[in-house]
């Protein structure tokens, strides 16, 4: 959909590892800025030949926006082509990876029926979706929570995770169902801060998951729960690997 050539794939694979391993609220491991530059100097580059040579992608659609004027200038155009390309890859491989060790781990969910897909998306996406927590907010007036005084100014760091399980929202929110009628959750973020990639990355888990439990029905853990790695960071989480068998 970009117009990534699929010989820069492997490498942007590397740099968006890094990134979301490296970089964090109040956290930047110093390689981070280094593969941050790269990744910058690549996409200004990717520009410059789709300037040059347009084709039917959403690279050369941006681009033509912002010859177009007052809409996107030179900086924001790669701003955003960067976060697209990091944003889509990253969080999409999380959703499907943590999405399969779910399902794996809750059998008597995996052996449901295969057009339950979709809602079983939205659900994996509530019960532990990719995104932790969202960005930065600012208190706008002086509020108590559960006894805790947050005074106008404050810096808050709301924890999508956390309101996904809000007792308040959904019936018994600690189990996992993929029968559960969501009305909405959090995972995509919410107002002007939701999510651009939502509709394709629902499409994506229900392709992934639809052809994976239909070609591999067998499909299960190769190791223990125990044995399973997770990468953790305050705005992310994800899994290090998920060995199979079947």
């Amino acid at each position: 959909m970009l117009g990534i050539p699929q010989e820069d794939r492997p490498q942007i694979h590397v740099w968006s590892e890094a990134i979301a391993k490296g970089l964090g609220f109040g956290k930047q491991d110093p390689a981070v800025a280094q593969h941050l530059q790269s990744f910058a100097e690549y996409t200004s580059q990717l520009v410059a030949n789709k300037r040059v040579e347009p084709s039917d992608d959403l690279i050369s659609q941006l681009i033509a926006i912002e010859e177009e004027g007052n809409r996107l200038n030179e900086d924001e155009l790669i701003s955003m082509i960067t976060l697209l390309i990091f944003a889509g890859h990253e969080t999409t491989s999380n959703l499907i990876a943590t999405g399969s060790y779910l399902l794996l781990t809750h059998p008597e969910q995996l052996k449901k029926n295969l057009n339950l897909v979709p809602s079983a998306v939205e659900e994996l996406l509530r019960y532990n979706g990719p995104a932790t927590s969202s960005g930065p907010r600012y208190a706008t007036q002086d509020t108590e929570l559960d006894g805790q005084l947050i005074q106008k100014g404050d810096v808050v760091i709301p924890l999508l995770k956390s309101a996904n399980r809000d007792e308040q929202q959904f019936t018994d929110p600690k189990e996992l169902d993929i029968e559960r009628k969501i009305k909405r959750h959090l995972a995509f973020g919410h107002g002007i801060h939701m999510c651009l990639g939502a509709p394709l990355a629902r499409v994506e888990g229900d392709v992934a998951f639809t052809t994976l439990l239909r070609q591999l029905p067998d499909i299960q853990l190769s190791v223990s729960q125990e044995e399973i790695h997770w990468h953790s960071a305050l705005s992310s989480q994800g899994l290090a690997s998920l060995p199979v068998k079947f």
